[in-house]
């Protein structure tokens, strides 16, 4: 039994080395460029927002260079209700401005990169190393079908399964 679990603690270390290290995100971004509401299109499954629909991520940048992010959500059972939640996002390495970390409380941080991004910053994809997170992103409520399947099949490319990507309603004003 033990050496099971120290094979297992063993390939989980190096397999999520090889991730982080063959994870696809942009070369370049301009942040500025990226800071506004995006309306999400789909993501996996993420207990925070299980219960929401019409969702979007706020992104605004700040004089320190980190950017402060503002999660809105109606819920589903009462749509007049709102759910908020706010983060603090920063590059780490500002050499690799895509590769972005995400903080909603101190002092657990995530992986947020992006993956994908439309040269005219109309849409995105966000996930990271470990596969466990994704967003598909518009600046619209809705993405065309096309660049939809698309992004779904770099997602594919990329190491996720797709089969459970949620696509919350956009039917609020």
């Amino acid at each position: 039994m033990k050496k099971l679990i120290i094979s297992v603690a063993i390939m989980t270390l190096f397999g999520n080395l090889r991730a982080q290290n063959t994870f696809p995100v942009v070369p370049d971004i301009d942040l500025k460029r990226y800071a506004g509401t995006w309306y999400e299109i789909a993501r996996k499954p993420f207990v925070f927002e299980s219960k929401l629909k019409c969702i979007t991520a706020t992104y605004t940048l700040r004089d320190d260079g980190k950017i402060n992010v503002l999660n809105r959500g109606r819920y589903i059972s009462n749509p007049s209700k709102i759910s908020t939640a706010e983060a603090v996002a920063w590059a780490p390495d500002k050499s690799q401005p895509a590769k972005l970390k995400v903080r909603f409380f101190w002092p657990f941080s995530g992986d947020y990169w992006v993956m994908e991004l439309d040269k005219d910053y109309r849409y995105a994809m966000v996930g990271d190393p470990s596969l466990k997170y994704l967003w598909i992103l518009s600046r619209d409520k809705k993405l065309d079908g096309a660049v939809f399947e698309m992004l779904k099949s770099k997602a594919v490319k990329y190491g996720y399964d797709v089969s459970d990507l949620i696509i919350p309603l956009h039917d609020c004003d």
